[in-house]
């Protein structure tokens, strides 16, 4: 059998204290348990370098020689598990770290979801909630897909919710519209004067007009040229007005 001289077996212990850092990822000391843990094992193994170098040192003659190369192989085999735990040990550790800013990216997609953002409407500059602009957008959809009475209960809704919302002129307006596609025009003029008299500035003012003046016409009521009129004298720049000139010029 081959004797193993004292520089090789010490060779042996460094090359393997050499190869344990580098196989312990950075991220490992971010973790107390995972970097005690580390820490144990490195401590083992360097008493194991001490004891070896130990029995080097005071074991020489020729009758221990076999002993000290067996007792430097259990030596190298603990040196070996302790080198899987440290492997199975870091490979835990990165997985949990994964998970960790898995976790992290996904709380910070949610809450940005849950954040206030800013909108245009109709030229005025706002911020909105997320669950604000879904249930205008919501009810929107019901009133183009032709379901004007779930339209109308959701624009009602969304009304009485946020009566400063930026979209809530549109949403009165809309209001006053599914009343009206639902034929019913009292409930209908009764909606749009609320925009006249709330949102007199928004842009949907002139349509409102304009639609009070198609269900007063509807109803027989005379006062549909007056409104046509105030219409045009409120709001002359508007599309709105252009129609109800046409229309007051057809009677």
């Amino acid at each position: 059998m081959m004797k193993l001289s004292k520089s090789g077996v010490s060779a042996a212990v460094l090359a393997a204290m050499t190869w344990l850092p580098l196989q312990a990822h950075a991220g490992l000391f971010d973790d107390d348990e995972a970097r005690k843990a580390l820490l144990d094992l490195r401590a083992k193994v360097e008493a194991l370098r001490v004891e070896t170098n130990a029995r080097l040192e005071t074991k020489s003659d020729k009758s221990s020689t076999l002993d000290m190369i067996n007792q430097n192989d259990n030596t190298m085999q603990e040196i070996a598990k302790l080198r899987g735990q440290i492997e199975v040990l870091a490979n835990e550790v990165s997985m949990a770290q994964k998970r960790q800013r898995d976790l992290y990216t996904d709380l910070d997609t949610r809450m940005r979801k849950l954040e206030p953002r800013e909108v245009n409407v109709d030229g005025k500059t706002a911020q909105v909630d997320p669950s604000e602009e879904r249930n205008y957008d919501a009810a929107m959809t019901q009133f183009k897909a032709g379901d004007y009475k779930a339209a109308g209960d959701a624009l009602a809704a969304f009304v009485r919710q946020y009566p400063a919302s930026v979209y809530t002129p549109n949403a009165q307006y809309w209001l006053g519209n599914s009343f009206y596609a639902q034929r019913d025009c009292k409930s209908a003029i009764a909606a749009q004067q609320v925009v006249l008299k709330n949102y007199a500035d928004s842009p949907k003012a002139p349509d409102a007009m304009l639609n009070i003046a198609s269900c007063q016409t509807e109803l027989k009521d005379k006062a549909a040229k007056k409104t046509l009129q105030d219409l045009i004298k409120q709001f002359p720049d508007s599309q709105a007005a252009v129609t109800a000139k046409q229309r007051l010029g057809g009677k």
